[in-house]
């Protein structure tokens, strides 16, 4: 094989494994509001976009794929054409493990819990449960969210509560500041109250069981489900400690700082802060071969710099899916985004 053949093949090569932008499947809910649309640039024919799911291969609201070679593809199609973007973590293999959103709460959120992978596999068709995680974008002054109960609790009087009305006393609020960090596994009883733009990080599942809606009705004047009976089967009814904000240590880099959010079995989150403005580097991004990433810039905007020199610009609101087999790229720009991998 000549050399001229060989450099040939590497930049194939590497145009297969360029980063490219996802288009968000949006989502309208009775409790949304317009953050999404006026801050963050969804464009979407809905009354109000309650969510945007940025990153996902869920079958209910698959990302599209914006830019590059496979602009117009479902981000599903894409990684079933090529496995290897995916990379060699055990939970990486064969699809999409994760799904990324922006969450839009002009009101609250109906009070809820999600299975575990187990309950889900047996009694949900093999699906995965729900364990996720919720970085604070922004926060109206007496914004909060429930987290738990605030002491033991059982079925039946669970069940008693929501019939007469009662629960909210039982439950566990939590006052919320921009930038806090909740990470909500699987089982917990929870709720995004009113005033929250959160940025969620999940396991790839859409199961919600609602154990009490404030008794709301949607536009036809229907009150929505409760799955009262399968959430008590998954909740943790006991009396929960308020959660704690993470130690979060800066680590820098040239033009990066990085610091670690949540970490557990299910994904890896980081926060970088980019600024390469006035400086003669750019800021370099390692893409080992286990993983995919998952960039969702949250403020800023500026480019990242491949290896033929070709740009891949980017802004606020734009998720940015690596990869595992990009190697090493070169970001320039004065961003912040949320780093997701598993």
């Amino acid at each position: 094989m000549t050399s001229k053949n060989l450099n040939w093949k590497n930049r194939k090569t590497v145009y297969k494994s360029r980063p490219f932008l996802l288009q968000p499947a949006c989502k309208e809910a009775l409790w949304g509001g317009q953050k999404l649309k006026e801050h963050f640039a969804k464009q979407a024919d809905l009354d109000n976009v309650a969510e945007s799911w940025e990153c996902s291969t869920h079958p209910e609201g698959p990302s599209t794929v914006a830019t590059g070679e496979h602009k117009g593809m479902l981000l599903t199609e894409v990684l079933q054409k090529h496995p290897e973007y995916l990379g060699t973590h055990p939970r990486s293999k064969g699809e999409l493990p994760i799904l990324v959103k922006f969450i839009d709460a002009r009101q609250k959120l109906s009070v809820q819990v999600h299975p575990d992978d187990e309950y889900a596999k047996l009694y949900e068709r093999g699906q995965l449960g729900k364990t996720e995680m919720w970085y604070v974008l922004e926060a109206d002054k007496d914004a909060e969210l429930i987290y738990g109960f605030y002491s033991d609790m059982d079925s039946v009087a669970v069940r008693q509560s929501v019939k007469d009305g009662t629960i909210e006393r039982y439950l566990q609020k939590v006052k919320v500041r921009q930038d806090d960090v909740f990470y909500i596994p699987a089982g917990t009883v929870h709720g995004i109250g009113a005033g929250n733009l959160i940025a969620e990080v999940q396991e790839s599942s859409n199961l919600t069981y609602r154990l009490y809606d404030y008794d709301r009705t949607d536009k036809q004047g229907q009150k929505r489900e409760l799955h009262i009976e399968k959430a008590l089967a998954v909740a943790n009814l006991k009396g929960q400690q308020p959660p704690r904000q993470p130690l979060r240590v800066l680590r820098y880099t040239p033009g990066c700082a990085t610091e670690f959010l949540c970490r557990c079995k299910y994904f890896q989150v980081e926060r970088m802060l980019l600024n390469t403005e006035g400086k003669n580097k750019l800021a370099e991004l390692y893409i080992g071969s286990s993983s995919f990433q998952a960039l969702l810039c949250l403020d800023g905007g500026g480019h990242i710099l491949m290896e033929d020199n070709e740009k891949l610009a980017y802004s606020k609101g734009n998720c940015i899916f690596i990869p595992a087999n990009a190697n090493r790229l070169k970001l320039s720009g004065a961003a912040q985004f949320l780093k997701i991998s598993c």
